[in-house]
């Protein structure tokens, strides 16, 4: 079950154009899992076919501890050999089980409303992309890039697959924000400059300092200084 918020989104983002009085950022980073696609109960499913097949003890709450982070740094923070062999197993498991996913709530309409506000939209995950991108098509909103592991730099919580983001986007990171459920995007928002929002209906808590923290995906409008619609937008509605 997701945990519960730690506070209240009751102002903006601090530090950021938008508490200065300027223009507000143009860009809005986000994460994956825990943030956009509650996507536990796949991966769930998934590290319960790597125990089986590989005789892994470790349980999958010891494996959630380490979301947000690339698998294969995952592997050796929980000291399990043949990482490339059980990342095959997970890989086709998920996949198997990607039907169990589910968006939350209210996210697709956020977004829509962010991107017609003039924001451009991304997203940086450490899932591979080749299970990232269906996932991400369901919400039907128009990402400007998507930054996966596999490619340039180092995963998260490295700055630099949020810079590389930015890079694609030619922004700087003054005028951006990520949002993360893990304390190792809220660590990868600090490295890279950004400002951060954590997303407390996710997976994680976040760290010290405490972040702004978003009660659901709708209190990102607030915390961003958008309005909020009145009235859901039609499916597509943007595309």
């Amino acid at each position: 079950m997701p945990l519960q918020p730690l506070s209240s989104a009751s102002s903006r983002i601090t530090g950021s154009k938008a508490d200065c009085g300027s223009e507000a950022p143009s860009v809005l980073l986000l994460d994956l899992d825990g943030v956009l696609v509650d996507t536990l109960p796949v991966m769930e499913r998934a590290w319960h076919a790597v125990r089986e097949a590989h005789g892994v003890a470790v349980p999958f709450e010891a494996y959630q501890q380490q979301l947000g982070r690339p698998f294969e740094d995952i592997m050796g923070r929980l000291d399990l050999a043949n990482a490339e062999e059980i990342h095959q197993t997970y890989a086709e498991a998920s996949t198997a089980a990607s039907y169990l996913a589910q968006d939350f709530d209210g996210i697709a309409d956020v977004l829509l409303s962010v991107a017609t506000a003039g924001w451009s939209l991304g997203v940086v995950t450490s899932k591979p992309l080749p299970r990232a991108t269906p996932l991400l098509a369901r919400l039907g909103c128009p990402f400007a890039t998507i930054r996966g592991p596999g490619g340039q730099g180092r995963g998260k919580p490295a700055p630099d697959p949020i810079l590389l983001a930015l890079i694609d986007l030619g922004t700087d990171p003054a005028d951006a924000t990520y949002v993360g459920d893990m304390a190792v995007d809220q660590e990868a928002a600090r490295r890279a400059g950004v400002s951060y929002i954590h997303a407390g209906w996710g997976y994680g808590r976040p760290i010290g300092p405490s972040p702004a923290v978003a009660e659901s995906p709708r209190d990102l409008l607030h915390l961003l200084g958008l309005s909020i619609p009145q009235d859901p937008f039609l499916e597509g509605g943007l595309l």
